[in-house]
């Protein structure tokens, strides 16, 4: 019986040569060998741990967000495209959520430090539109499930003066 790190490795392979252009089935072992793992000194494969084993430790979370689009910026649509180490954004929340490992959380987004914010738990870039023309901030919070604040990051933008359409 095939295992099936070895059948998953053949389909990411045959993906890989049908994306490329590949027809050939009698395709070089070089080429495959570039898709298997190494096996490291103590020959174990050089992977990180399989999300489904239980974690001693965990590194701590952290928030990387990126400059907005600047494309976008010129039409008043900020798009911040960010990424989290050490944790993973979903819709889970209250106190047992805390257990979960790999750990889990979500963003509290603030414009201008305005008096109130919004909950993201979607992992995909955020999306504010119809900022007028003027320099703005996003503070944006990682929260643990509880609404514990774990890192923060703010972007400094300024939206530029949209030209006045001419009739």
């Amino acid at each position: 019986m095939i295992n099936v790190r070895f059948k998953t490795l053949m389909l990411l392979f045959v993906l890989v040569a049908l994306a490329t252009g590949c027809t050939n089935t009698d395709l070089r072992r070089s080429e495959m060998n570039t898709l298997i793992p190494s096996r490291a000194a103590d020959d174990s494969l050089a992977f990180d741990p399989a999300p489904v084993v239980v974690l001693a430790s965990q590194a701590p979370a952290r928030l990387v967000v990126d400059a907005p689009l600047p494309q976008q910026l010129a039409t008043g649509y900020v798009v911040l495209r960010y990424r989290t180490e050490n944790l993973r954004i979903l819709p889970v929340y209250g106190p047992a959520a805390l257990a979960i490992l790999p750990r889990i959380g979500h963003l509290h987004i603030t414009v201008d430090d305005g008096p109130w914010h919004w909950l993201d738990a979607s992992g995909e870039p955020i999306s504010i539109n119809a900022l007028l023309p003027g320099p703005h901030k996003v503070l944006i919070e990682l929260e643990d499930p509880t609404h514990k604040l774990i890192d923060s990051a703010t972007v400094a933008f300024e939206i530029p003066p949209r030209l006045a359409a001419h009739h």
